[in-house]
């Protein structure tokens, strides 16, 4: 892109009318990079061409795409085959994404790069794409540099990771079908890697859970099974001379069952009789 009159050889969508396309315009490469997301890359980066192919022209237009009916654009992605696996969400990113490209750029999607005067300049203007997060950013500033010849000074230390020579993580590395088998290789590593380090990291919340302060052995506790109010405890059950024992002062076996009982042994025996007649029974 760097020079128009010179085309990019490009081998990210594996069919060669959608790289001849990607190669050509820049606004088709910034919106397979957009699409580049949960699907293949391969599904991802046709998708500018598909899009050309329905609206009737053999290249995007930023202007067209902004003032398209949002529920029509959608249509248009959602016919089979689906240019997305989330057509619908994904034709309201395109249209953000043109809409910005018209007010900030005049519709000219080479115009991000085009003036540039650093690697960080651009990563900006990259990050500030609607659609666009830091790491989209830098893989586009790293196929940029890599593949279109369009990188600015210090366009491999703004891309950081992604900008390093002879390596397979991401679209930028891509050109050609062994390269991809890499690059999807690394994904499927770092995925499974992340994955590990999540079932790791439970692990270690649930060991620490189960040693807590609930833990099933803190049977000794205030609220435990010998505790102050336990089984043993004064209102416990074998508690017999506890004072709500069964043969407590007003347990059933206490001081006569009924009111006419302790009246009769009030009458013959005084208040220490009562006591030893009490402590008997």
């Amino acid at each position: 892109m760097a020079d128009r009159n010179q085309s990019p050889v490009i081998h990210l969508a594996q069919q060669p009318e959608a790289d001849a396309l990607l190669a050509r315009s820049p606004l088709a490469a910034l919106v397979g990079m957009l699409l580049d997301q949960q699907v293949p890359m391969e599904w991802a980066f046709s998708g500018p061409y598909t899009i050309a192919t329905r609206m009737g022209h053999d290249d995007l237009d930023a202007h067209e795409i902004a003032a398209r009916d949002p529920e029509a654009f959608a249509a248009l992605l959602s016919e089979k085959p689906a240019v997305h696996r989330y057509p619908g969400s994904m034709a309201q990113r395109i249209q953000q994404l043109c809409r910005f490209l018209v007010d900030e750029y005049g519709g000219d999607a080479e115009a991000l790069w085009r003036d540039a005067a650093s690697g960080r300049e651009l990563l900006a203007r990259l990050e500030a794409l609607p659609g666009f997060g830091r790491q989209k950013a830098q893989i586009f500033l790293a196929l940029l540099g890599k593949q279109y010849g369009a990188g600015p000074e210090g366009w491999r230390e703004a891309a950081g990771a992604y900008g390093e020579k002879d390596c397979y993580r991401s679209a930028a590395d891509i050109t050609g079908p062994e390269s991809l088998a890499k690059v999807r290789a690394h994904k499927q590593e770092m995925k499974a890697a992340a994955k590990a380090a999540k079932a790791a990291t439970a692990g270690k919340e649930t060991t620490a859970g189960k040693t807590g302060k609930s833990g099933k052995s803190g049977n000794t506790g205030p609220s435990g099974r010998t505790g102050t109010s336990g089984k043993t405890g004064a209102s416990g059950k074998t508690g017999q001379t506890g004072t709500s024992g069964k043969t407590g002062t007003s347990a059933k076996a206490g001081t006569g069952a009924t009111p006419a009982s302790r009246r009769a042994a009030g009458r013959t025996a005084g208040p220490a009789k009562r006591a030893e007649s009490t402590g008997n029974r």
